[in-house]
């Protein structure tokens, strides 16, 4: 059987290596992918973007916000430490240079059933634990079994449709599915970080852990200041140094995470030289903060790095279980007092670019009125769905940037009065005489310049908002608790969106704590569009059906959308080497290295004041 007869026998969008074998419709192959054939062949030697002959050794410092509390990443309760991933495996390693492939990293062969009602996972006889023992496939099985069970709401949404997970022999796990409708599954449980069932056994894995857990991967917990930093150790002795997945990448000799109370503090160490790499998200540093000595003398270097990444969706969301927010008239009127041709003006310098889809930067967007396919698609939600979807263009309402926004503010009190809301004695009440006044939630000071502006242009309306920002802890717990009334929170988005929609949207996870769907949203017609993104036969429908599920989000005013950049900053002391481009979907960091005749150069200069 040739793969041109796999698509016609319902293989979907998942596509297979051309080197992959079909015996009786079952494929063996060393990678999978969403958009096409993947590119790479099953020798392939290593990352067409690393130098694999890059060295080894140095530590890079890193800056991490707030604090920290436990070494477990997967669970709700507790603060984990930034970089734990980097101890554990994965089954399949994702290609930066492709938009959606992953190849043979963990597991040797991946293979899949004539019916795709399933996927099995052979491993490599060589994979080990850092104490030695061998990784098996039972510690998959209990891997996901765990995660599901007590893990973050997030897996119980991803891996909604797998049936179950079954160690078949030591190197063999076979995932069975509910359907064969999913498209993605097998690449989402190709990114599963497999952890040891025999470490964890007689610990309890819903509780935050202060103890090293033990992994497979390329690092290790080497040392920990509880709340204040964690150092990995590159381990030499990894069991998959040789594979061409990891090649050329990883290869600092150490990791060292500095944590802060806040970016502003962040940012001084990296000048002070306390940090040596950083990427920057505020606008104003980027355009005005690296004036100071060290970089005026080139011993810090910036750089602008291109991406094609979709960009998805940073926003004020507003909590939908508040009452105050559940008339979309009242979200409308928010979004339009919110000025952001000012705020760019003024504020970010011009540098961002305003974000108007929930998949921005990408085919997957919508704009315009719904037509073809699309239309099609939405006309099975007629009356369940704004009207306006079928009759207005969204879009968001633009000032001349002066503070003068008048036309914003007639148009926004008209809405609030539709709504049932006025201004008596200059506040906004409605028919009881209650005032309308909110707290908008922040995890860090850096975001008040940008909320305090929003506050007063609220004011005008006769809204009242507080701003208060906590630390990242707290914020997490409230968070999770969704315990808020407006906060910020970014929905990020691939070129393939499919399960965590789920965790986004959907009615499920409204209701539960910890979960993605940060604004509450709870629509059976939103619901259902979800499942369809998820069960899109091919690409073409896959595009049609996602942008009519961004269309139907838009124009219920769910947010307040922000804005997106197109590239990554980056900022780092000179004592680094890079391969010669960077991959097409992601900054590439993990391939640099320190390069020794610049950390010299650099450390004499240094010495010299």
């Amino acid at each position: 059987m040739h793969r041109r007869d796999l698509f016609a026998a319902g293989f979907g969008l998942v596509a297979f290596s051309g080197a992959a074998r079909a015996q009786q419709g079952v494929i063996r192959t060393h990678a999978l992918s969403l958009l096409g054939e993947p590119a790479l062949p099953p020798d392939f030697p290593h990352w067409p973007w690393v130098n694999p002959d890059a060295p080894a050794g140095g530590q890079v410092t890193l800056t991490a916000l707030g604090s920290f509390d436990s070494l477990n990443p997967f669970i709700l309760r507790g603060t984990p430490a930034v970089g734990l991933v980097n101890i554990w495996d994965t089954l399949l390693a994702s290609s930066q240079d492709e938009a959606s492939s992953e190849y043979a990293n963990l597991a040797e062969v991946v293979e899949i059933p004539a019916d795709r009602m399933g996927v099995s996972f052979e491993l490599r006889a060589d994979a080990r634990w850092h104490d030695g023992r061998p990784v098996t496939a039972h510690d998959v099985a209990w891997t996901f079994d765990t995660l599901r069970a007590q893990g973050r709401p997030f897996f119980r949404a991803y891996w909604g449709d797998v049936a179950e997970a079954v160690a078949e022999s030591d190197r063999r796990v076979t995932f069975r599915f509910r359907t064969n409708e999913n498209r993605e599954l097998a690449l989402i449980l190709g990114q599963l970080y497999v952890l040891p069932r025999h470490w964890w056994e007689g610990r309890d894995f819903a509780a935050p852990v202060q103890e090293a857990p033990l992994g497979s991967g390329r690092y290790r917990v080497d040392r920990i200041e509880m709340g204040r930093t964690i150092t990995y150790a590159r381990v030499e002795d990894y069991w998959a140094a040789g594979l061409n997945t990891q090649r050329g990448t990883n290869n600092f000799g150490a990791l060292r995470y500095e944590y802060f109370r806040d970016a502003t503090v962040a940012f001084e160490a990296f000048k002070a030289g306390q940090i040596d790499f950083r990427t920057e998200n505020i606008a104003r540093n980027w355009a005005t903060g690296y004036d100071f000595p060290a970089f005026q003398r080139g011993q810090v270097r910036r750089d602008v790095v291109r991406h094609e990444l979709p960009t998805g969706m940073q926003a004020f969301v507003m909590n939908l279980r508040r009452p105050l927010f559940q008339d979309a008239r009242v979200r409308e009127a928010l979004m339009t007092v919110f000025d952001y041709e000012w705020l760019n003006a003024n504020i970010f310098n011009g540098l961002y670019h305003r974000t108007t889809s929930f998949f921005s930067n990408s085919e997957l967007a919508s704009s315009g009125l719904p037509e073809g396919r699309e239309l099609a698609i939405l006309q099975g939600f007629r009356g369940r769905v704004p009207d306006s979807v079928f009759t207005s263009e969204f879009r968001l309402p633009e000032t001349d940037g002066s503070g003068n926004n008048r036309e914003g503010l007639r148009r926004a009190l008209r809405l609030m009065r539709e709504a049932g809301w006025r201004v008596e004695n200059r506040r906004m009440v409605n028919a009881q005489g209650q005032n309308f006044e909110f707290e908008i939630l922040l995890n860090g000071p850096s975001f008040e310049r940008v909320a305090l502006p929003y506050v007063q242009w609220l004011q005008r309306l006769g809204i009242t908002a507080r701003v208060r920002t906590v630390d990242p802890a707290q914020y997490q717990v409230r968070t999770d608790a969704f315990d808020f009334d407006m906060t910020v929170d970014v929905m990020g988005q691939s070129l393939s969106p499919g399960n965590e929609q789920r965790d986004y949207w959907t009615c499920e996870k409204a209701r539960e704590q910890g979960s993605s769907n940060t604004a509450g949203i709870c629509d059976p017609a939103i619901d259902e569009l979800v499942e369809m993104v998820i069960r899109a036969p091919d690409r073409e429908e896959l595009i049609h059906r996602t942008r009519a599920l961004d269309r139907v989000l838009l124009h219920n005013h769910f947010v307040i959308p922000q804005w997106h950049n197109r590239a990554f900053w980056i900022a780092f002391w000179d004592r680094f080497g890079r391969p010669e481009r960077n991959p097409r979907y992601g900054l590439g960091f993990n391939s640099w290295w320190v390069d020794p005749a610049r950390d010299a150069a650099l450390a004499e200069a240094r010495r010299g004041g």
